[in-house]
Formats: structure tokens, sequence, C-alpha cells
């Protein structure tokens, strides 16, 4: 995903441009970080306390360049309006939220009031349209034939959580402004991998065939996730 998500911001502003980013449930901060690193002026918005106190840390720990611009605010996604004025970001990450958001349309339609024009968002969502993949190549017959049929899950943390389609989504992003740009797989052949599987000998191998089937037809479409990328008219 960081591969797909490079390549959008490469291909759509000037390169050198420190850019104004925001990242919704940021988590640890992972991407946050690597996009300070890069130079950009990063906000991370995160509810979750445990969450936060570890980017801190992280970021505590980074050159004193790279903690001027990276600032974390700890507060609720659905709740950009509060902390933000409308247009104050170049991108917008949302990754892995959705799934967690019971009604996701008026979070999305905030994030996209964060938009200045021509500016990307980028969305990491469980796929609806593959739910019946994992159970179905782990033996779960039962569970696969369910799976067809809603949009509802069981996530390896044993929530109850949901996905999105991609013809659902590609109707918000036009509705809310940030019409889809480009999309992509993300886990088309990892996603049955064991959680803290070592990772191969051969790894660039590995990414490098994840990544052109996140790209091409028909394997995206069967992804464990979705990665859209929507940009503000």
């Amino acid at each position: 995903m960081t591969r797909q998500l490079d390549e959008q911001i490469v291909g759509r502003f000037p390169v050198g441009q420190r850019l104004r980013v925001l990242d919704v449930g940021m988590g640890q901060g992972t991407q946050a970080l690597r996009l300070a690193r890069a130079g950009h002026q990063v906000t991370g918005l995160e509810q979750d306390a445990t969450m936060v106190a570890v980017a801190r840390e992280s970021l505590a720990g980074e050159p004193e360049g790279i903690r001027e611009r990276m600032r974390i605010i700890e507060g609720d996604g659905r709740d950009t309006g509060v902390h933000f004025l409308p247009g104050s970001f170049d991108v917008v990450l949302c990754h892995g939220v959705l799934m967690y958001v019971e009604e996701p349309d008026p979070l999305l339609a905030g994030l996209a009031r964060m938009l200045a024009p021509g500016g990307l968002l980028s969305l990491l969502v469980r796929n609806g349209d593959a739910l019946a993949i994992r159970p179905g190549l782990s033996g779960d017959w039962s569970g696969a034939l369910a799976a067809f049929d809603t949009v509802s899950y069981r996530n390896r943390l044993g929530l109850d959580v949901r996905a999105d389609r991609l013809k659902d989504l590609t109707s918000t992003l036009a509705g809310i402004g940030a019409p889809l740009h480009a999309w992509y797989g993300v886990r088309v052949f990892t996603d049955t991998a064991a959680d803290g599987a070592q990772a191969p000998a051969d790894v660039e191998t590995l990414l490098a065939a994840e990544e052109k089937a996140g790209r091409t037809d028909p394997y995206r479409g069967v992804a464990a996730l979705l990665h859209l990328c929507g940009v503000r008219g």
C-alpha cells in the first residue's frame, strides 16, 4: 500500500513540494512518521490513548526537524471539523478505520471537506466483495457461504466489524466531491498467512507479486483489502 500511495502522490504533486498531510486513525503512526521523514507536514489524529502514547514515543526518538514537522492529536476522526478548517490538507489518509465505523458516510464527507482542491483522499478498507475468500481457503465452507450475502465479519481480533464494496464507495466518493481516481487491491496472496508469520527470505519478490496483483484484474478484485484514492474536485 505504501508503494501505491507514493505512486499517487508523485503523480499528483510537484516533486519536492512539502505537503500538508492528515492521517485519520493513524494507529501507532507508522505511515505518518514515514511521510514526516520524507519532508511533509503531518498531523496524526487518533482516539486510542494507547496508540497515541506509542506514536508519541516513536516521534520523540526522531531528529528535531522531523519532530517539528509532525503533530499528534488525540481525537475522533468523525470530528475533523472541530480541529481543522475546510481545505486545510493536500493529502488525507484514512487507513483501516472504516471497518470500525457503523455509518461511514458522515466521516467520509468530513474527510473530503478537509481537502484542498486537487487534494488526495486515500482509503484502506476491507473488501466486501471478497469476504468469502479467507474462510473458503481455510476450509470453513459454512463461513464462506454466509459471507456472500453480508458485509459484516469477525476480524482476527475477535471484533464484529464491517466491510465496504467498491461500487458503493465509488458512489459515495462521487457524492462527496472526491471521485475515485484509482484503486488497488492489497493482500491478494498473503491474507491467509498466520499472524506473526516470519517474512520469507525472498520478501522483495513477494512484495513485487503483491504489488503486481494489486493493480491487475481480476486479481485485485478478490484482494482482502481495497486501497481507494479519490481526488477533490
